[in-house]
């Protein structure tokens, strides 16, 4: 257990550095990266370590070598990893807050492009997607698909402004389908029902 803190330690204070040698601040890193403020404070308490996917991005972003940081932190699956997949970065900044509010111990995990969140998924077991059914690359529907090939325990919900894209969704072996905005009450609705329950930390367990 020593161990693991003085890593996350190392860790810590070498994104510190790198970030604040890149003039960013917490929030404009966590806007670059499509997570929230505090998973960056997180990420420079210690408290958590990002996997190997973020890690990858956060050496693009800061511009150094992805060995720096990957040889500072290990890969930590301890906590539940659920995606948010939605083309427009809005949406995303909004919406990450309020998941990770609601599921305090997951690591929540925003993406804009399909095909990020597919090989997202193909190195980390994803619990939970939330899917945005129109989408550029491919429909939510298609991608729902391709992570269910990946992980068939997968659960995922479907996000939209409109209700008549239910009946389709539902035949894709969906979990649920919220209508936008996302809401903390509505997301917690939905986890009710899951088909995978995990757990996910706040009042329900």
């Amino acid at each position: 257990m020593g161990y693991v803190l003085m890593k996350n330690r190392y860790f810590s204070d070498t994104l510190k550095k790198l970030r604040t040698k890149k003039g960013l601040s917490h929030q404009a890193l966590a806007e670059l990266m499509f997570v929230t403020r505090s998973t960056v404070v997180r990420w420079e308490t210690g408290t958590r370590l990002p996997d190997a996917v973020m890690i990858t991005r956060l050496s693009e972003i800061l511009g150094v070598d992805v060995n720096i940081l990957l040889s500072a932190a290990a890969e930590s699956d301890e906590s539940p990893n659920v995606i948010l997949v939605d083309d427009r970065k809005l949406i995303l900044q909004g919406a990450l807050p309020v998941l990770e509010e609601t599921m305090p111990y997951a690591a929540v995990t925003g993406f804009t492009e399909a095909p990020d969140a597919i090989e997202y998924a193909k190195k980390n077991r994803v619990a939970l997607a939330f899917l945005d059914i129109e989408l550029r690359e491919m429909t939510g529907l298609e991608l729902c698909r391709a992570l269910l090939d990946i992980n068939p325990r997968t659960n995922v919900i479907y996000l939209t402004a409109y209700s008549n894209y239910a009946l389709d969704a539902w035949s894709t072996g969906a979990s649920g389908f919220m209508l936008k905005p996302i809401t903390s009450e509505g997301v917690k609705e939905q986890l009710e029902n899951l088909r995978y329950p995990f757990r996910f930390g706040g009042d329900d367990l």
